[in-house]
């Protein structure tokens, strides 16, 4: 009696071990299945230490809806609080820690900068505009400026109001695209300075503009609650959406490498709410969701070989990030980047400029009151190898095309690179302006000597001014001399004290 008692417990727990055993299995399996696959999934974000951030920068109080900061491979760009005009600063990213509070800045407007914008083809060229109605072409040197720079290599004129976007075309050579408070867009050729096109399509103020990958097409918000997809070489849109968000507050939109795009806005309740649209199809969103409730206006930023978003809000201290794919719910939150300090704007490094070395795949440069913070999103990997799956070829330096080219109806996608070896930029290129600038002709108070009646003057009059003139060009290339002196030993003494 005993054995058979013992034998059916045996059973019992044999049973009940092989029941537990396949309940671990399934739930495994459930667990696999329901865990969405995806390379990005642990990014994390970690702001640098902070000798390695940007410390004593007077960033602009301007109250505008931009991100007053603009990245590239080699330099740092900061729109900046400035008497007497606008002005924004330009740093080599090498040059981190405290900045001086007489460093020179870039200076040729007469009202406060809104936007600026690095050139995708040229690392030292720069778009900028301004409330003076005006947007400049600044060519930067490699070197630090060692003093401010207010001569720009073209002005745009053309807005009969402040100029509050710019955006390079991303791959046709020197087309430049600036919208105004007119509620005017024009599409610039900064090679010669002349305009090329213009669309006043907008009855109400434009919040934002964004090209597609090859730069057919361009997508604009509006302050009268309308998304539209313009051709610019039609002059035309070919697509519209009447409130993509039901909020009155702003919204943002760009396109995404599939050709979707991607909006930031409010709901009726001013819930902040992000959205996935296709433009071929405006009735009903890809996908829509709410956020939270806050005031600031989301600013997205797009990373097209990861196909993720960043969301930055003004005024709020942390950056969520977003992965797009072509499975429900299509657009995936993967995490959030905390900080205590809010921000007052945002850069985005693009690929090219990013450490491969450390599996980073992004980096921002965050905007504080008075100082720059970069922060790297990394994929954590143990291999020391070159990760190919995050590393795709990426769109390089290289034009794609002339301005003629497109102006003409061609489409050219990006002149892609490779990341593996990491990215060296080129050496600097010089913008030439074909045709004279229209500034050019206006009066100077300078004239130079072949302007000058010199038999009017006195036989010793005239010799001693050119020996004055003598003198003071000696001066002024003693003093280059001494600059350059004084700036090479406080190089040696900082990487000597580093």
């Amino acid at each position: 009696m005993m054995l058979l008692l013992h034998q059916g417990f045996s059973l019992s727990v044999l049973s009940l071990f092989i029941f537990a055993s396949f309940f671990l299995l399934l739930s495994s399996a459930m667990s696999r299945s329901i865990v969405r696959q995806s390379k990005f999934r642990h990014v994390f974000g970690q702001a640098v230490k902070a000798d390695q951030g940007y410390d004593d920068i007077r960033v602009s109080k301007v109250t505008w809806d931009s991100s007053f900061c603009a990245v590239n491979p080699k330099f740092l760009a900061v729109i900046v609080e400035s008497s007497g005009g606008g002005a924004f600063l330009v740093l080599p990213l090498s040059k981190t820690g405290r900045v001086d509070k007489n460093y020179p800045l870039v200076i040729g407007h007469s009202g406060p900068v809104l936007d600026i914008d690095w050139c995708p083809h040229d690392d030292n060229i720069l778009a900028s505009c301004s409330e003076d109605c005006t947007a400049m072409v600044w060519q930067i040197p490699d070197h630090s400026l060692t003093r401010a720079l207010s001569d720009p290599v073209v002005v745009l004129e053309g807005h009969s109001k402040r100029v509050g976007i710019v955006s390079w075309h991303p791959t046709a050579r020197n087309i430049l695209l600036t919208a105004g408070s007119d509620n005017l867009i024009i599409i610039w050729n900064v090679g010669t300075g002349e305009p090329l096109l213009s669309m006043d399509d907008h009855p109400d103020l434009i919040y934002s503009v964004s090209w597609n990958r090859n730069g057919s097409l361009f997508c604009t918000t509006c302050k009268d609650r309308r998304l539209r997809v313009c051709d610019p070489r039609k002059r035309e849109v070919v697509a519209e959406r009447l409130a993509p968000h039901e909020g009155i507050r702003p919204m943002r939109a760009i396109f995404t490498r599939d050709g979707n795009i991607f909006t930031t806005g409010f709901t009726r309740m001013s819930q902040r709410e992000l959205g996935l649209w296709d433009p071929t199809n405006f009735e009903e969103p890809i996908a829509l969701l709410e956020l939270d409730t806050s005031n600031g206006v989301l600013l997205p930023y797009y990373d097209a070989d990861a196909n993720m978003v960043y969301l930055c809000g003004k005024g709020d201290s942390s950056v969520r990030y977003f992965e797009i794919t072509e499975e429900p719910p299509y657009v995936h939150y993967l995490s959030t980047f905390s900080s205590k300090e809010p921000q007052r704007g945002m850069g985005f490094m693009p690929k090219r400029g990013v450490d491969v070395s450390k599996c980073e795949i992004a980096r921002l440069y965050k905007l504080h009151d008075k100082k720059c913070e970069p922060i790297t999103m990394t994929v954590p990997r143990k291999s020391d190898l070159f990760q190919d799956d995050l590393y795709p070829d990426t769109a390089g330096p290289e034009p794609a095309m002339e301005p003629e080219e497109w102006l003409d109806g061609r489409d050219e996608d990006p002149i892609l690179v490779s990341m593996r070896e990491g990215y060296v930029p080129p050496k600097s290129r010089e913008l030439k302006v074909a045709k004279k600038n229209v500034l050019d002709s206006r009066p100077t108070t300078r004239r130079s000597m072949s302007t000058v009646d010199t038999n009017s003057l006195p036989p010793q009059l005239l010799e001693r001014l050119l020996e004055e003139i003598q003198n003071l060009k000696a001066t002024v290339l003693s003093q280059e001399k001494r600059i350059c002196d004084l700036e090479n030993k406080l190089s040696q003494y900082t990487n000597g004290t580093a």
